[in-house]
């Protein structure tokens, strides 16, 4: 979003209300913002994207396999240096023309020679403890981040010898047929043509496979409760949380958040049995599967049927998933707020992260239970009545708080001196607020039919000022507002109002008294004028 905010002061400098359709693409690929949003929000400016530059963008990526910033900036993002070790490779029968086998579906730890190590866009021989590189071999089982799913992480190690570690921490396609595993060596040495084994974090692949696949049940869910329009907008699947945006014209509500927490739970356990297969693009959407907005598909593509026969939900997806819905354990949605005009966003937990979030959610419950001596199940009558009793004492002590000022301000108001026939009075009233202020001000008006009272309290930390003018004073160019900006001047803060009542406002109530005072004084000087 902030990427597109300095793309929109550009178009701004530059006089154009069309977004280029490559940066409209940089926005998709480098930083996951969906083509819809970006649209959304330009529209909120009327502005637009250029779609067409867009979808070509998109096609030029993919044919390319993802070169360029969106892959990362190790080795330049050069195309042709990847393109050059893959046909090197090639011609040493290391590798076919199709590349690096790619099967992030079926296992986490594939063996294999390690084919080539590459460090700032130059092949080297070896890596050794605290380098930083690039390691290719002939297949992986690690994720590219794709589809809203983050990059798989794990190690690469020497067969049969721990000793030698690669921590992997990102995968990059920087062309066709080229996948590397980006990381840095943790201990040991790896070389190139020595036999390894690639392990991906198993634990975390799983937490992940539990939000990806809650997804699913959330988009199906949400059509379910607040309607068919609710698509897909953009998605963040990774270990510690899922992110879901989709088009939504309103807040979803309470009520419709429950409903959907519990319809995702309820069919998770119901263990259903996912069914994983590829087919024909054609025959996926004739057979009635949801495939997303700006997503560009092969004609082979692979679906994702949860519910059987039910068809819970029927998605084309790239992404990794459980066996059966039991695996996700438990879903918590955790927040639903704006993403942009007209999209919502959910954000929830599964598995492991809900767990960890019910642990901390009832050992809270166990201390407040504790703090206020009664049980769990009796807590929110307890709180109830401790509130209640807590609006009785402080109607009271506002009312004795009120006695006091009164009585304080009846004895601070008699035999004031006359000036011009008038009674002016200024005066610090301690622990009120400004209502009460206000109030005295009647009372005031009540016993001198003609004068001006200012009135001051520290409320909060900060001065509050109200100042009061009687009619006949109006009449004669006393104006209340005009009192009130010039005692504001002096606590640093601003005030006006009516010509017979205002009030104002600052930040340095070390000055209160002072601006009470040459409150007072103005209006004396204009009396007697």
């Amino acid at each position: 979003m902030g990427q597109l905010d300095e793309y929109i002061l550009d178009m701004q400098k530059n006089n154009t209300n069309i977004l280029d359709g490559d940066r409209a693409f940089e926005l998709y690929a480098t930083h996951g913002l969906p083509l819809e949003l970006t649209r959304d929000i330009l529209r909120e400016s009327s502005s637009d994207v250029d779609e067409v530059g867009f979808k070509a963008a998109m096609d030029e990526h993919r044919i390319a396999s993802g070169g360029g910033k969106a892959m990362g900036e190790m080795g330049g993002g050069d195309v042709a240096v990847y393109s050059e070790i893959l046909n090197e490779l090639v011609k040493t029968g290391k590798l076919t023309r199709s590349g690096v086998k790619f099967d992030p579906y079926s296992r986490t730890s594939v063996n294999g020679d390690l084919l080539s190590i590459i460090q700032d866009g130059i092949v080297v021989d070896e890596l050794t403890e605290g380098e930083e590189g690039e390691i290719l071999l002939p297949e992986t089982c690690f994720y590219i981040e794709s589809g809203g799913q983050v990059t798989d992480k794990g190690k690469i190690v020497g067969l049969g010898n721990s000793e030698n570690v690669f921590e992997v921490t990102e995968m990059r396609k920087p062309a066709a047929g080229v996948i590397i595993h980006v990381g840095k060596m943790l201990k040991g040495t790896l070389i190139i043509g020595q036999k390894v084994t690639a392990q991906v974090d198993a634990a975390r692949r799983q937490d992940i496979r539990r939000n990806h696949t809650a997804t699913h049940l959330l988009h199906a869910e949400l059509h379910k409760v607040i309607g068919k329009h609710a698509l897909q907008a953009g998605s963040m699947v990774s270990p510690d949380r899922l992110r879901f945006d989709f088009n939504h014209p309103e807040a979803v509500t309470q009520e419709q958040l429950e409903k959907i927490e519990a319809g995702v739970n309820y069919n998770i356990l119901n263990d259903y049995k996912l069914e994983i297969k590829e087919r024909s693009l054609q025959e996926a959407m004739n057979d009635g599967a949801t495939a997303l907005f700006g997503e560009k598909y092969g004609e082979i593509v692979r679906t994702v049927i949860i519910g059987g026969d039910e068809r819970i939900s029927f998605e084309l997806c790239g992404g990794t998933h459980v066996d059966e819905t039991g695996d996700i354990g438990l879903f918590l949605i955790t927040s639903e707020g704006s993403a942009a005009a007209g999209i919502r966003r959910i954000e929830a937990v599964t598995g492991r992260a809900a767990y960890a979030l019910v642990q901390q959610r009832t050992k809270l419950l166990k201390q407040s239970a504790a703090l206020m001596q009664t049980s769990q199940e009796e807590l929110p009558k307890k709180i109830e009545m401790v509130l209640r009793d807590k609006e009785i004492q402080n109607k009271q002590v506002a009312s004795y708080t009120m006695q006091i000022a009164n009585n304080e301000f009846k004895r601070q108001i008699s035999n004031l001196p006359i000036t011009a026939g008038s009674a002016v009075f200024s005066g610090l009233i301690q622990n009120v607020d400004s209502d009460t202020l206000r109030g005295l001000t009647d009372r005031f008006k009540s016993q001198y039919v003609s004068g001006s009272t200012i009135l001051g309290t520290v409320f909060d930390g900060k001065p509050f000022i109200v100042v009061s003018v009687s009619d006949d004073l109006v009449k004669k160019g006393i104006n209340a507002g005009e009192i009130a900006r010039a005692a504001a001047q002096i606590v640093g803060g601003s005030g006006g109002g009516r010509p017979n009542l205002a009030q104002a406002g600052g930040k340095d109530a070390s000055r209160l008294k002072e601006a009470l005072e040459t409150a007072e004084q103005l209006v004396k000087s204009k009396l007697t004028k």
